[in-house]
C-alpha cells in the first residue's frame, strides 16, 4: 500500500469540530433543535463512546438468536427473521433518525436430504448450492476419477473416458467458464456423468459451495473433503473399481427477505456516507463473526453517532442473503433513481471484522494488482492505515476480490469505497463458514480496535467528506435507467477484476472470500 502525502487534507479530521462549528450552508440552517443542542461529531469523541461490552454484546445476542433457531442466521430461515428484528428493534424510533425496511426477492435454497457412499462406506458431502436433486431413491453407479489440473476444464479432455451414467470425482480447480466448481461439473455433465463429486483442495471443513445459478446443464452435484477425495483418487488410481451411491434433494426456490436501514435526518442529503455490514450467516453456523461482527460494529456505530450533528447525511444498511451472491446491496443500488444514486458520495463496508490481522483493502492497488478503484477510494484507504499506524498496529493489505457488499456499490453506482476485515484463511479465522463461527470465536480486542477505526472514519467523511473525495454522478438519468444494464455492468465488472486477480493468486493468499454466492 502506498504510504503517499497526497491526501494531507486528512488531517483536517483531528480539528474538524473547531473548523465545521462555523458552518453557515443551507445545510447546517435546516438542523432541528435537538441537533443544534449537541455537540459536531469529532473522531475522539466518536471513539470514546464505542465500548467492547456493547460490541460483544450485540454478538451475544445474534448468538442466542442463532441458537434459537436451528444454529444459524441464514436468509430465509427463521434466524435471519429474528436478527431482522433485533436491528430493527434497535434502530426504530430513534429521535433524529429514519428507519425503515426493503423487501426483495431472492433465490432460496435448501438441502432437505443428502447422503454418499462408496461401496457402502458413508462419506461426509455437501449439496452444491443450486445443484439439481437426485431421484428420492438416489442413483448407484461406477465412480470414475476424471481428468486433473486444467484439463479437467476441458470436454475434449473426457473424449478418451466413459462417464456415461456415471458418477465422476474431481479436484476443485479455477476454470475460465464456471469457476472452481461449476467449471469442474460442466464438463463432466456434457460427456454424460450421471453426477459430479468434487473434492476440495484446501483442508478446511467443507461446508459451502456452490454452482452460482441453476442451469439446465447441470447434474447433481457434491462437494466433499480433501482428505476424502485425495483417498478415493488414490484408490481409483490404484486400479480399484468402486460403486457409489448418491442421493441429493434441494429445495429452490423464490423467497422475499429485507435489508434494513437507518439514517440521519439532518446533514447535507445530497452527500450521504453510507456503511453497511451484511446480516446474514451462512447455513452452515450461527456467522458470528461473518458477519455478526459487521453487524454489532454499525449498531454501536449508530448508536454512539447519534449523540453528535454531522455535515454530510450518515446512512446505516444491513443486507439480507449476502452470502447468496451480495443480493441485498444488489438489489438496494440497483433500486435507486439517478438522483438518489448521486446523493451517495462514499460506501464503507465491514465484512468480518473481529478476528485475524487488520486488513484494509488495497483500493491503490499497491500490493495488489487489481483493476483500478473508484477515484476517492484510495483516500479511504489512505485515512484507515494512517488510523492503524498512529495506534501502532499493523497494515495487511486486503486483497479486493468482490466477495462482499462493496462489490455492488462499484459495479453497480460506481462509487468509491473502502473495507476493513481480518481475513477469511484458516490462519485468520479457523472457524469461517463453519459451525464453530459461534460466540467463542470473536477476539474482543480486534472488534474494538476495529470499531474505533471505522468511529474516526466516519467522523472523518461526516465532516469533510466532501473536501477528500471526489463526488462520482451518474451522467444523465437516461443512462442510468434499468436494472437489467446496471445488473450487467455490476458482472462485467466483477468479471473484470477476476480476470486481473488470478484466482490461484487470491487462494495462495490463503483467502476463501472470493465471492459470497459465486464461489467459497
Amino acid at each position: 500500500m502506498k504510504f503517499s502525502s497526497l491526501f494531507a487534507a486528512t488531517a483536517l479530521a483531528g480539528s474538524a469540530a473547531a473548523h465545521i462549528d462555523d458552518v453557515t450552508d443551507q445545510h447546517a440552517h435546516a438542523l432541528s433543535k435537538r441537533t443544534c443542542k449537541q455537540r459536531w461529531i469529532e473522531s475522539e469523541r466518536l471513539q470514546k463512546q464505542i465500548t467492547t461490552k456493547g460490541l460483544m454484546g450485540n454478538l451475544e445476542e445474534l448468538n442466542k438468536i442463532a441458537f434459537a433457531n436451528g444454529g444459524n442466521r441464514a436468509f430465509g430461515l427463521p434466524g435471519y427473521a429474528a436478527s431482522v428484528d433485533y436491528v430493527w428493534n434497535t434502530v426504530s424510533n430513534v429521535s433524529g433518525t429514519k428507519a425503515w425496511k426493503q423487501d426483495f426477492p431472492a433465490l432460496f435454497n435448501i438441502v432437505e436430504s443428502i447422503s454418499l457412499k462408496v461401496d457402502d462406506e458413508p462419506i461426509y458431502v455437501y449439496g452444491l448450492t443450486f445443484s439439481p436433486s437426485t431421484s428420492k431413491e438416489g442413483l448407484t453407479a461406477e465412480l470414475i476419477a476424471g481428468p486433473e489440473g486444467a484439463a479437467g476444464c476441458d470436454l475434449a479432455s473426457y473424449n478418451n473416458l466413459d462417464v456415461k451414467g456415471k458418477i465422476v470425482l474431481v479436484q476443485r480447480f479455477s476454470c475460465p467458464e464456471g469457476g472452481t466448481l461449476a467449471g469442474r461439473l460442466l464438463p463432466a455433465a456434457r460427456a454424460g456423468a450421471a453426477a459430479v463429486i468434487i473434492y476440495n483442495n484446501v483442508a478446511t471443513n467443507t461446508t459451502a459451495g456452490t454452482l452460482s445459478a441453476p442451469s439446465p446443464e447441470h447434474v447433481p452435484g457434491g462437494f466433499i473433503n480433501l482428505v476424502d477425495g485425495e483417498r478415493l483418487k488414490a484408490r481409483l488410481d490404484a486400479g480399484e473399481k468402486l460403486e457409489a451411491y448418491f442421493q441429493q434433494t434441494q429445495i429452490i426456490e423464490t423467497r422475499v427477505t429485507q435489508n434494513v436501514f437507518v439514517e440521519t435526518e439532518a446533514g447535507d442529503p445530497e452527500n450521504v456516507i453510507v456503511l453497511g455490514a451484511h446480516l446474514d450467516s451462512v447455513q452452515a453456523g450461527p456467522g458470528i463473526n461473518d458477519d455478526g461482527s459487521g453487524t454489532s460494529l454499525l449498531l454501536e456505530l449508530f448508536k454512539a453517532a447519534m449523540k453528535f450533528k454531522t455535515k454530510n447525511k450518515i446512512r446505516f444498511a444491513w443486507w439480507g442473503a449476502e452470502e447468496n451472491g451480495l443480493l441485498g446491496s444488489k438489489y438496494y443500488c440497483s433500486s435507486l433513481s439517478a438522483t438518489e444514486a448521486n446523493n451517495i458520495l462514499a460506501y464503507l463496508n465491514f465484512d468480518m471484522v473481529s478476528r485475524g490481522y487488520f486488513g484494509v483493502g488495497d483500493a491503490d492497488r499497491s500490493t495488489h494488482a487489481t483493476v483500478p478503484t473508484p477515484a476517492g477510494s484510495e483516500v479511504i484507504e489512505k485515512i484507515y492505515i494512517d488510523w492503524y499506524t498512529s495506534q501502532n498496529m499493523t497494515v495487511t493489505p486486503a486483497i479486493i476480490t468482490n466477495g462482499s457488499d462493496y462489490a455492488s456499490f462499484w459495479g453497480v453506482l460506481n462509487k468509491p469505497f473502502g473495507f476493513i476485515n481480518t481475513g477469511t484463511a484458516p490462519a485468520q479465522d479457523p472457524c469461517y463458514h463453519q459451525a464453530c463461527d459461534t460466540i467463542d470465536n470473536p477476539n474482543p480486542d480486534t472488534i474494538t480496535v476495529n470499531a474505533k477505526a471505522a468511529a474516526h472514519m466516519l467522523a472523518t467523511l461526516a465532516m469533510n467528506g466532501t473536501q477528500l473525495i471526489p463526488k462520482t454522478l451518474v451522467s444523465n438519468a437516461t443512462e442510468f435507467a434499468g436494472q437489467g444494464r446496471r445488473s450487467l455492468d455490476l458482472l462485467e465488472r466483477m468479471s473484470g477484476v477476476l480476470d486481473v486477480v488470478n484466482v490461484l493468486e487470491i487462494e495462495a493468499l490463503g483467502e476463501m472470500h472470493l465471492g459470497c454466492g459465486h464461489e467459497i
